[in-house]
């Protein structure tokens, strides 16, 4: 049984990625996209997460629900290409619970 089928969650998600990754690229389009390069993946999470705010704007609840699922694969697709784990990204947002978000984004400007 794939780990995904006994829970899913980004962690699951980014397992599935990784697998996919090395499949037979014939049969894994996440090994097509990774192949393409990361602009390609890049560009792919930009259309989606533009769909994404489209569908957010149009009140479209089941578009949104859709194209978020598309963004959060895409994302860790991108994260794969460049080689990023999960686990740093979670990182980045635990580091940032200690502040305010208006805080934290004062902080970057500065």
């Amino acid at each position: 049984m794939a780990k995904w089928e006994m829970g899913f969650d980004l962690s699951a998600l980014e397992a599935l990625v990784n697998e996919r990754a090395t499949a037979d690229p014939a049969s894994s389009y996440t090994r097509q996209l990774l192949d393409s390069g990361v602009e390609k993946c890049a560009k792919k999470l930009g259309e989606e997460a533009v769909e994404a705010a489209l569908a957010a704007v149009m009140d479209d609840r089941e578009g949104l629900t859709k194209e978020s699922a598309d963004v959060l694969f895409h994302l860790l697709v991108v994260l794969k290409a460049r080689g990023i784990p999960l686990a740093d990204v979670y990182a980045e947002l635990k580091s940032r619970q200690a502040q305010s978000g208006l805080a934290e984004k004062a902080a970057r400007r500065g």
